[in-house]
């Protein structure tokens, strides 16, 4: 039987036994990448950005990847971890970040910052983030209610994250000192998520549980993972299914030589039907394990439920965020090939209008 762990943020109901429910579905290894240890996306053309050995990959549909960016670069052992904007004006800041800009960490500063990287590949600096030792994660807020600014957390001293906002002028705003360590993938919570709509949602994988931070830095527990804690051990990778459902969810499986997880170097995915038959539903958390990749999903209303709905291989090394993909991702916004069809047709009608012109002119003639 799969075991549920309901905690609310004042007190804990002990852990509830489920009768037996839907099958769990297993993570593929659909792209062996080596150095993967991040995704983002989708891009307006529906690749997803893969960051991989202190570089950026794009990575198509089919799997087909192409290198992004050439003069971005970063240290192969630190955890740059990314972050893809969808496009979205920032309050008050008279500005936004662009469609399929990158952000990412930017580990080589002291103090640590965020480098930006444009949808053309340049490169620039956005913000240094003091009060922190370094940083362990970030998160664009796509919900709103931190302003549609970046989000990221640090260590603030030991067992303390420090959350601080970045607005798309570069100027930082300390959002709060938390008293848990928070690091790895992490995401903004949709209005639907229960008590916690809105709010940054992370891991805590020394104690196995599942945080959110609220817009006045509060502090709230969300859920036990009910799974295996420690370092390289517990979760870590969050991420939401899109309202409109899922098409696949993916996550990066970096290669960790010498780790008893030691990784495959590969982008796992999941498919939708089998997330859809493992009880998985839009809005829902989706929280894997550094250690195996074993996914957790969370449903909040009144309150939250947790229950493990995917495994993954023993040996992947699960890093960065958990991502879903909406069914309908990049279909809108074409990509090279959808563009060169529209000139195509474009140049075809303007052909035989002027075509048209030219044979009407002929015969007006005397």
């Amino acid at each position: 039987m799969v075991a549920l762990a309901a905690l609310a943020t004042a007190s804990a109901p002990t852990g509830l036994a489920a009768s037996p429910g839907p099958p769990q579905a297993a993570w593929e290894q659909w792209l062996h990448l080596p150095g993967v240890f991040d995704l983002a996306g989708p891009r307006a053309d529906g690749r997803l950005v893969a960051a991989v050995h202190g570089r950026l990959v794009l990575v198509g549909q089919a799997g087909a990847t192409s290198d992004f960016a050439p003069s971005y670069s970063a240290p192969d052992g630190p955890e740059s971890y990314i972050a893809l904007s969808p496009g979205m004006a920032v309050e008050g800041a008279g500005c936004s970040f662009p469609r399929d800009e990158v952000l990412a960490l930017d580990l080589t500063r002291v103090p640590a910052g965020v480098a930006r990287i444009s949808s053309n590949g340049a490169v620039s600096h956005l913000a240094d983030v003091t009060g922190a030792t370094t940083l362990t994660g970030l998160a664009l807020d796509t919900v709103g209610r931190f302003g549609h600014r970046l989000l990221v957390v640090g260590p603030a001293e030991a067992g303390k994250t420090q959350v601080s906002g970045i607005d798309c002028r570069g100027r930082v705003a300390s959002i709060g000192v938390v008293d848990t360590p928070l690091e790895g993938g992490m995401a903004v919570a949709p209005r639907s998520f229960g008590p916690y709509g809105g709010q940054l949602v992370a891991a805590d994988e020394l104690r196995g549980s599942i945080y959110a931070v609220s817009p006045s830095g509060r502090l709230s527990a969300v859920a036990a993972s009910g799974v295996p804690a420690g370092g390289d051990i517990g979760v870590e990778s969050a991420g939401f299914v899109p309202a409109t459902g899922v098409a696949a969810a993916y996550l990066a499986d970096r290669g960790t030589p010498g780790n008893p997880h030691p990784g495959t170097d590969s982008v796992l995915r999941l498919t939708g039907a089998a997330l859809r038959a493992s009880g998985v539903r839009p809005g829902d958390l989706l929280v894997a394990t550094e250690g195996g990749a074993t996914v957790v999903g969370v449903r909040c209303a009144r309150r939250c439920l947790a229950k493990v709905v995917a495994t993954g291989p023993p040996a992947a090394h699960g890093e960065g965020r958990l991502l879903a993909v909406t069914p309908t991702a990049g279909r809108g916004g074409g990509g090279p090939a959808a563009f060169l069809v529209v000139a195509a047709g474009l140049a075809a009608l303007a052909g035989l209008s002027l075509l048209a012109v030219s044979r009407a002119r002929r015969s007006r003639r005397p």
